[in-house]
């Protein structure tokens, strides 16, 4: 089977390779997606009183949280382009290498990460983002409790994104899947407790009364997760040695400064450009927090906070094609098949517009209603469709700068990648955001206009740098 696959992608029908590798990807993502929207719907179920403040508040604390997945995600994206283009060249001691080596990162950088969020939650959510009142109160609890346990996402994506840079689609998505699946069913137990709950959640009540589990709240869902998640690295790690072999023998399992110091030149920009990107995200919610709330009234925040789902679906299912993009590129590269690596890109491109074409329409054709589902009060709603109508349609070009990013990726070529949003961001979006809202004092439909604006700009720098093919020169770098 392993070589069945590794020939399909190197060389199979593209654009029936990259579509069958890619969908389940997407798919998975999507999903993945999906059940965070139950857990923003099980939130939407608490007492009228605890509803505005919670989801304002998930929607901070996942953005936040956000930011140390991303570092995190920049080395499994380093890792994952090193071990693509080493499996493409059959060099599997080199996988075992970049493998172990990656891990140790992503070890060191758990520690880290969890203390400083743990610690500095209320700094954040206060000093940095600016929320104020019951969003503020309940955000710190939350993400501290999030980010402290942050080693359970960090391994996750880590392990799910070695399978899939040796050419796995299917197994990574199903254990993402069914950590969720877990996430869910922790999620009802632990934020309701034995109660008050809606009566179709009574089984769950029964459950937290036998096991004299308290009602945690919003609180909860973060213990859920951050359960759920441990609960599925068991396979991984089973999956990864007997499938994959990855691991080392015992005797080359010590950090190997070298390799670490060629996954670190990959992954810095890479972190640092995810990073950029999720901190444009706050960006937008520090300027909607300080300009259009105050102490009594968080409704635009609340807003942001139903319509990060959204967006987050968008984002996910664009990064789903563009792990196909870059294991193609990868794996294509290390066999020496650059105009094949190339035209992959492309290709997964394609497929991920195609896909936003149809969540542009489901936006637009059920938005309010999905919106009501997790907040049924009328102002909170109306902004975030004003939202939704006016950056849902840049979510075309968002994917594309996702997934021409991911696919350069694939080649080592991070530090183009970073540069490339940190134009866009740096030079065009802060300052955009700044005059337009700072200085000519802009309604809340400017700022959004922006971030559609922002995501149409990005997409065109990626067009034409993809297009150039310097690029391709970056995997020099990961041999």
């Amino acid at each position: 089977m392993a070589v069945d696959r590794e020939s399909r992608i190197l060389s199979g029908p593209l654009a029936l390779e990259v579509g069958r590798f890619g969908t389940p990807l997407a798919l998975g993502m999507a999903l993945q997606t999906t059940f965070n929207l139950v857990d923003a719907y099980l939130i939407a179920r608490l007492p009228a009183g605890e509803v505005g403040a919670a989801v304002g508040a998930i929607g901070i604390c996942d953005q936040v949280s956000a930011l140390g997945t991303i570092v995190s995600y920049g080395v499994s994206t380093a890792a994952a382009a090193i071990l693509s283009q080493r499996k493409g060249a059959g060099d599997q001691e080199g996988v075992q290498r970049a493998a172990w080596q990656s891990m140790i990162i992503i070890g060191a950088l758990s520690l880290f990460l969890g203390l400083v969020g743990g610690l500095g939650a209320g700094f954040i959510v206060r000093d940095l983002i600016g929320a104020k009142g019951d969003v503020a109160k309940i955000a710190t609890t939350y993400l501290r409790i999030m980010t402290a346990g942050s080693f359970s996402i960090f391994f996750l994506l880590q392990l799910t994104n070695v399978q899939r840079a040796l050419g796995s689609a299917k197994t990574p998505v199903a254990l993402l899947v069914s950590g969720n699946i877990f996430n869910v069913f922790l999620a009802v137990i632990l934020i309701f407790g034995p109660g008050p709950a809606p009566s179709f959640l009574g089984w769950a009540t029964s459950i937290a009364q036998v096991l004299h589990i308290p009602r945690m709240g919003m609180v909860g869902a973060a213990w859920a997760s951050i359960i759920a998640r441990c609960l599925v690295l068991v396979p991984n790690v089973i999956i990864l040695a007997r499938r994959f072999d990855v691991f080392p023998p015992r005797g080359k399992r010590a950090p190997d400064k070298d390799e670490i110091k060629k996954i670190a030149s990959i992954a810095w920009p890479s972190s640092a450009q995810f990073f950029l990107r999720i901190s444009a995200m706050l960006f937008v919610n520090s300027l909607v927090a300080r300009f259009f709330t105050t102490q009594e009234d968080q409704t635009a925040t609340t807003a942001m906070g139903l319509v990060f789902r959204l967006d987050t679906m968008a984002l996910f299912v664009a990064m789903g094609w563009g792990t196909a993009a870059q294991t193609f590129v990868g794996q294509n590269l290390g066999a020496n098949k650059n105009a094949r690596a190339k035209k992959s890109g492309w290709i997964t491109m394609g497929y991920d517009a195609v896909t936003n074409v149809l969540l542009i329409a489901l936006v637009y054709a059920y938005g309010e209603a999905i919106l009501r589902v997790f907040d049924d009060e009328a102002a909170p709603v109306a902004i975030a469709l004003q939202y939704l109508h006016v950056v849902a349609p840049s979510y075309v070009a968002l994917g594309i700068g996702i997934v021409l990013g991911n696919a350069m990726a694939g080649a080592g070529a991070t530090r183009t990648t970073f540069a490339i949003d940190a134009a866009v961001i740096l030079l065009f979006q802060v300052p955009l955001g700044v005059v337009v809202i700072g200085v000519m004092h802009g309604t809340l439909r400017a700022l959004f206009q922006c971030v559609a604006v922002v995501n149409i700009a990005s997409a065109a720098a990626y067009c034409v740098i993809y297009a150039r093919g310097t690029w391709l020169g970056a995997i020099a770098r990961t041999r």
